[in-house]
Order: C-alpha cells, then structure tokens, then sequence
C-alpha cells in the first residue's frame, strides 16, 4: 500500500506523546483526568502500549481545545495516520471522550465550537477549518474508551497494520494507505494575539480569559 513522507515539520505541535513510526497508520490518544504531574501508572502502561504495539504518535489528551488542535495539527501532518485509537477514563470537567466522538460524528459550526457536545469549552479557535475538515476526512476512531487492558490497545494497533480486514471487536480493520492529499501544516495561532477577532459570546469570553491568564502565568515565570 502506499506510503508517504510527512510534512517536513512533522509532528508540528509538542506534548504528552511518544513517537513511533511515521508509517504507521494509526495514532492513540489516551483521555488524561488528572494533573499532568500526577499520571496514574495504568495511563502510562496505556501510551506505552500503544508506542509499543506500533502507533505512529502515542500520548495522552486532557481538553477538548488546546488538547484537540494539536491532535489535529500532528495528525495532518501525516497523511499516513488514519486511525486515532481513543482510550482511557473520561475527564469529567472536560468531557473530552464525549467531544472527541462527537467532533468526528458532527464537526463543528461557523464559530468552530464542536456540535452536539455537553463539554464546557469545545472550541477549536487557534485552527484553521480547513485542518479540522481534513482531520475528520482523514481519521477514523476507534473507541476504547474506559479500556483498561493494554494489551488490547496493542491489538488494535496491530489488526490497523493488516493488509486484509480483520475483525476487532466491532470494527474491520487493516491499513488502506496514506490518505490521497498532501500532508498539511499547521500550528496553533492563539487567537488572543489578533485584537481585532473579539469574543462573540460568553463561552469566547470565558475562554479568551483563560487564555489570557495562561500566558500571564507564562510572561511572568520567564521574568524570573
């Protein structure tokens, strides 16, 4: 099946992950509901896993916004991953599993806030749509979520390599090949850095200011 070389600045966006091959078709993502310092071993043996069994990026996902888009960005960058193996509990002030689901089932609206998610904040204001669109075109998901059992993350890893369907539980899975467009490149651009794109809700309202107060905290931890 075909192959391809990925974006040159692949995987574009840091964080909580291992990476593996980057022919590999499939990444995971395993729902964080705890502070990043504070990472149960259960959670790691579930990234580990999912490094281990061959997945092309594995790591861990908290937000259903900042932690989305960057999914989004190093997955496109990628046009080899076209599985995303969903894993782990639900973070219940996030509702990020929920979210995931539901942004690959509905997309988002013009405001780019995912559609029919109770989750508090699902927006995906730093990207472009045109990330978002080729990320729901490129991905399917396969949802482990509340899975416990490494072992069967690795399966599913393992039956996404397979040139010939085989059967995962519910799913039919094998490797159809890059997705057929070139990779894309993208970062997050923080909305707060253009002045003139001001809030339109309270929901934007809410979310600029923690945007804000992050960097804050950022500017003054460097000042030190």
């Amino acid at each position: 099946m075909l192959k391809v070389k990925p974006h040159s600045d692949y995987p574009p966006e840091e964080g909580r992950y291992i990476r593996g091959n980057d022919n590999s078709p499939v990444a995971v993502a395993i729902i964080l509901n705890c502070d990043a310092d504070k990472i149960p071993i259960e959670l790691e043996n579930l990234v580990r896993a999912g490094a281990e069994g061959g997945a092309a990026l594995s790591g861990t996902v908290q937000t259903p916004n900042i932690g989305f888009e960057k999914i989004i960005c190093n997955i496109v960058s990628n046009p080899n991953i076209r599985y995303l193996i969903l894993g782990g509990p639900e973070s219940e002030g996030h509702l990020t599993g929920q979210a995931l689901k539901a942004l690959l089932i509905n997309g988002v609206d013009s405001k780019k806030r995912i559609k029919e998610t109770q989750a508090p904040h699902p927006f995906l204001f730093n990207i472009s749509m045109e990330l978002i669109d080729r990320f729901i075109k490129q991905i399917s998901l396969i949802d482990l979520q509340f899975e416990g059992n490494p072992n069967e993350i690795k399966m599913a890893v393992w039956s996404c390599y397979q040139e010939k369907p085989v059967d995962f539980r519910d799913y039919s899975l094998y490797d159809p090949g890059a997705y057929p467009e070139q990779p894309l490149s993208g970062k997050i651009t923080w909305r707060v850095t253009m002045p003139w794109a001001q809030p339109e809700d309270d929901e934007e309202e809410e979310a600029l200011k923690k945007a804000n107060e992050l960097m804050e905290k950022i500017r003054l931890k460097n000042k030190k």
